[in-house]
């Protein structure tokens, strides 16, 4: 099986799981949670080194305040309670997007995460909080014309995105049925593979994951070539 080096994730269709069976839309992205961390397990188990997940796009404002509150107190909690565990096996998180829009309290969070770098790293696992891929095109533009820069190449342009040290993702999957981008890593996808799914995320299994990565190992990636 080819395994991809850098896998990107929109984990769509917690809410919709959780008003099927009744439950506050919270109760689903409680469970998405739970099967975020058994697809961690997944990635390392399988040699992946990076992992970006959607966690909050700037769209998401949009929801009703208790919901995005609960989502930041979610991942707020996640984060004080697991960082350290995360760093006893080799993982290390980073986020992307904008922060000033954030809680203090999350922002003090996701400070600390970060600073927790493991000796041997087998995961990097990048979580897009607050992040929109026109927004972050246009403070890659809008940071250019405050430095002055004259003239933009896709080099220099990939340098000042979110993922400058990250390598760009091999295949991106989005699960509930949806087949769009969603406005998530516009710059980065550019020759990503695409894998559409129609199961919620919180019943997303490592056999899902194992059908997507059988899926991937069968295409060719030609990036314009003729091979």
């Amino acid at each position: 099986m080819k395994i991809p080096r850098h896998l990107a994730i929109i984990m769509d269709g917690n809410g919709r799981w959780a008003k099927e069976r009744g439950l506050p839309r919270i109760a689903g992205h409680y469970e998405g949670v739970k099967r975020a961390e058994e697809l961690v397990e997944a990635c390392i188990e399988l040699g992946i080194r990076f992992l970006t997940l959607f966690v909050f796009s700037t769209e998401n404002w949009k929801r009703p305040k208790e919901e995005v509150w609960s989502l930041f107190s979610l991942l707020e909690g996640y984060l004080r309670e697991n960082s350290k565990k995360l760093l006893k096996k080799g993982i290390r998180l980073s986020f992307i997007g904008r922060r000033e829009r954030l809680p203090e309290s999350l922002l003090k969070e996701m400070e600390r995460a970060e600073k927790l770098v493991p000796q041997v790293e087998k995961l990097r696992v990048i979580l897009a909080v607050d992040y929109g891929g026109r927004d972050e095109i246009l403070r890659v533009v809008n940071r250019a014309l405050r430095e002055g820069v004259k003239a933009v190449d896709e080099g220099l342009f990939s340098f000042m995105t979110d993922l400058a040290d990250v390598p760009e993702p091999d295949l991106l999957i989005r699960t509930a049925g949806e087949r769009r981008l969603s406005n998530f890593l516009l710059w980065h996808l550019a020759y990503t593979e695409l894998y559409f799914c129609d199961v919620y995320w919180p019943d997303y299994t490592k056999e899902e994951l194992l059908r997507a990565l059988d899926d991937y190992s069968r295409r060719e990636r030609r990036f314009g070539a003729v091979l």
